[in-house]
């Protein structure tokens, strides 16, 4: 058995324990101090790291190198451009070929000595010489040719010259670059030096192109191969630019031909580098741009010779005429950038076709403003009537068709694309089916019809897609057209009344499927409101009489809420609207609007019936206090009272339930709210009231109320009651105060305010305990 040990012999045993544990609580800090201490002493310095060179040998070499060859440079050009005509004709060429031949010649004992960044700066030196050589020689002995014709010449002169001395020299890297952007000029020079046209010098820069791209596919050097990239790139880009501009300006079948030749040219040296290119996203790049130069070059013939409408479709056509060559025989990159290409056409023929859609969207919203003005002579007319109709889109249907006809054919060949294509095609296809009865003038019966079918479409497919996407666009373009169709039927009061119960219905029909049933009864509960308020205009009601024809729709959704939960939260969202909009009917009729809000109320009450709706009876409880309130307003009622009391007792009997139910909570919870909505307003209007009977029964109130708080330990009563009480005295007294203060001497209040303040002084000890006891007594209540 466990010994314990009597209460003093363990007090002791505790205190020993505890003043070990001081002790050695004080050695830890001690020790930590010192530790500190040491810490905080600064360190010895550490010795000065020594001191790196901000660059290397190398780059200080050739730095100095390239300063060296450039000072030259710069004095021989000022030698030959300044102090030339001071020597004779044998002394300058002895001069200038001497440097020219000591530059060339240097490099080759350089080389063999292993000066090889020296022999690269004396090159090019050597080379910039050349180049004062054939200006000096044009000066000297040329001056009557054409300088343009000249330089040509010199510049394949000096390509040649300059690539074979770097042959020659094969170590150095400078020549080979700079003979290539030699090689850049002569035919570009040879064409304006001959008076070429356009389209010559359009050609020179793209076989120049054509060179460079050979050289770059070919070389092996880097330095060669960078050169003739940016070469290619550079004319090739040109090139483009100019062949494009020319068929775009091309007035007739020649220019366009001799464009399209152009255009055909630069795609071959396109598609050259995409055959033959080892970095598949190059080879893609550039079989985009041979593509793109396809379809210019074939699409700028028609578009030459047809009519102004055809030149998108023309184009068009031939895009996706590159769609049969991505065949198995290409390489892959090269099919993937015909399809890109090819895609990139199709989009901007849809983006031409934009404005139409645009137009035929958003232009049935200026019916809002011509509510049953007259049924427009067809459908182009209804849909302009803010907006003009965009020139030269007669086409459109035809161009967006195509594209949905692709992206259909996309959509079933390529499993990778088959969600985004499928999307692609349903959108064209109902921009189509949009602006075809616009663009062919239909009649305006004919044309909603063809938006109604429409609109039945695009919900079937909502309905029935098994891909979510799909479904989902359908969906929302579904919703589009009969928000259209919704608008242009304005026009006629026949049509709105047709067109909004039809597609109350259909919407409604949808609304059973599964997928879109929350969307479909929302928009199936929209048109009942809008059919609401059209019935209501259409049998002449006055808009307060509508109002409660729309409160059905309020109705009607509350109880297929109940019935079907999947629906239940668009269904009361449209509810909510609906009813705003009664409300608004209702605006200018006081008895209407109160009807109104009763019944909104009562629709509230009804859907906090349901368990997860409890909420809602907060919303009904202050619609039917507005209703009430409206009620009375509208009666002229003007006692604060009537506008009170309707909100206290409910309030009240809710207080009294949940003190029942809760008995801990405070009386301020349960009951201060309702006695305060009914208190405080008599209290104010009592206050500017000369009569005696309100003021009589508040105060008979006040004193009820107190007694009951008194009896049933209640503080908000108690307090409320006593605070009013107390404020109807002192209203009934203060005209007799104000004539006793009046028959007073003045000294009379500041002696009075003198004793009152002796006398609270001799007794305040008392008055604290009693102020205590108040304060217990109070605390003690709920």
């Amino acid at each position: 058995m466990t010994h314990i040990p009597p209460p003093a012999e363990e007090l002791r045993i505790l205190d020993a324990e505890l003043w070990q544990l001081d002790a050695r609580r004080a050695q830890l800090l001690a020790r930590r101090a010192l530790l500190v201490g040491r810490l905080q002493q600064p360190f010895p310095p550490a010795p000065p790291a020594p001191r790196r060179p901000e660059t290397t040998a190398p780059r200080v070499q050739n730095v100095l190198l390239v300063l060296g060859g450039v000072l030259l440079t710069v004095a021989a050009i000022a030698f030959t451009l300044v102090s030339w005509g001071h020597l004779g004709i044998a002394g300058r060429s002895l001069v200038l070929g001497a440097v020219t031949a000591a530059a060339l010649g240097a490099p080759v004992p350089l080389l063999k000595r292993g000066l090889r960044s020296t022999a690269e700066a004396v090159s090019a030196l050597g080379l910039a010489l050349t180049v004062l050589d054939a200006y000096a020689l044009h000066e000297v002995a040329l001056r009557a040719t054409d300088g343009t014709g000249y330089a040509a010449v010199a510049a394949a002169v000096l390509a040649g010259v300059w690539g074979a001395y770097g042959r020659g020299l094969g170590s150095l890297r400078m020549p080979f670059p700079a003979a290539l952007a030699a090689a850049q000029l002569p035919l570009l020079l040879w064409a304006v030096a001959a008076g070429a046209g356009p389209y010559a010098i359009t050609a020179a820069l793209l076989l120049t192109a054509g060179f460079d791209t050979v050289v770059a596919l070919r070389t092996p050097l880097r330095s060669v191969r960078i050169a003739a990239a940016v070469g290619a790139y550079g004319m090739g880009g040109w090139g483009v630019l100019a062949a494009g501009l020319l068929s775009w300006e091309a007035t007739g079948p020649g220019a366009a031909a001799r464009a399209a030749a152009l255009l055909t040219l630069a795609a071959a040296i396109a598609l050259g580098v995409a055959w033959r290119a080892p970095k598949p996203g190059l080879a893609t790049g550039t079989a985009v741009t041979g593509g793109l130069c396809l379809v210019a070059a074939l699409g700028g013939i028609p578009r030459a010779t047809l009519p102004q409408v055809w030149v998108t479709p023309g184009y068009l056509a031939f895009g996706v005429a590159l769609l049969a060559a991505v065949r198995d025989p290409l390489p892959e990159p090269v099919r993937r950038g015909f399809a890109r290409a090819s895609g990139s056409v199709q989009v901007l023929a849809v983006v031409w076709a934009l404005p139409l859609v645009v137009v035929a969207l958003l232009g049935p919203f200026a019916w809002t403003g011509r509510v049953w003005s007259g049924v427009p002579s067809d459908l182009r007319a209804a849909v302009t009537v803010w907006a003009p109709w965009p020139a030269g889109t007669a086409t459109a249907p035809l161009v967006l068709a195509v594209v949905a006809a692709v992206l259909a054919w996309v959509a079933r060949t390529i499993p990778a694309w088959q969600v985004r294509a499928t999307t692609g095609a349903v959108v064209t296809a109902w921009a189509t089916v949009l602006v075809l009865p616009s663009t062919l003038e239909l009649s305006y019966p004919v044309g909603m019809f063809l938006q109604g079918l429409t609109a039945v479409v695009t919900l079937a497919v909502a309905a029935f897609a098994r891909r979510a996407p799909a479904s989902v666009t359908a969906l929302l373009l579904s919703l589009l057209t009969a928000a259209g169709l919704a608008l242009l039927a304005l026009a006629s009061q026949g049509a709105t009344l047709a067109v909004l119960a039809a597609l109350t219905v259909l919407f409604g029909l949808a609304a059973v499927r599964r997928r879109p049933a929350g969307v479909c009864a929302s928009a199936s509960l929209a048109g009942a409101t809008g059919l609401a308020c059209a019935v209501g205009a259409a049998a002449g009601w006055p808009t307060a009489h509508t109002a409660l024809l729309v409160l059905a729709v309020p109705a009607v959704a509350a109880l297929l809420a109940a019935r079907f939960p999947r629906i239940a939260v668009p269904a009361e969202a449209t509810a909510v609207v609906a009813g705003l909009v009664a409300i608004g009917l209702a605006l200018t009729d006081g008895p209407a609007l109160a009807l109104v809000l009763a019944v909104c109320g009562v629709i509230a009450a009804g859907t906090a019936v349901r368990a997860e709706r409890r909420q809602a009876g907060y919303v009904a409880a202050t619609l039917f206090v507005l209703a009430t309130w409206v009620r009375l307003g509208s009666w002229a009622v003007g006692a604060p009272e009537a506008y009170t009391l309707p909100v206290t007792v409910p309030a009240l009997v809710v207080g009294f339930v949940r003190q029942r139910r809760d008995p801990l909570a405070s009386s301020w919870t349960a009951y201060g709210p309702g006695l305060s909505m009914t208190l405080l307003p008599s209290l104010l209007t009592a206050w500017g009231d000369a009569d005696w009977p309100r003021p009589l029964l508040l105060g008979a109130a006040a004193l009820a109320l107190t007694l009951l708080g008194a009896r049933h330990r209640l503080q908000a009563p108690l307090v409320l009651g006593g605070g009013v009480l107390v404020s109807v005295a002192l209203h009934e007294l203060a005209p007799y105060l104000v004539q006793l203060a009046g028959a007073l001497p003045r000294w009379l209040p500041p002696a009075l305010a003198g004793l009152l303040l002796l006398a609270l002084g001799a007794t305040y000890e008392q008055r604290i305990r009693d102020a205590r006891r108040v304060r217990e007594v109070l605390g003690r209540m709920r």
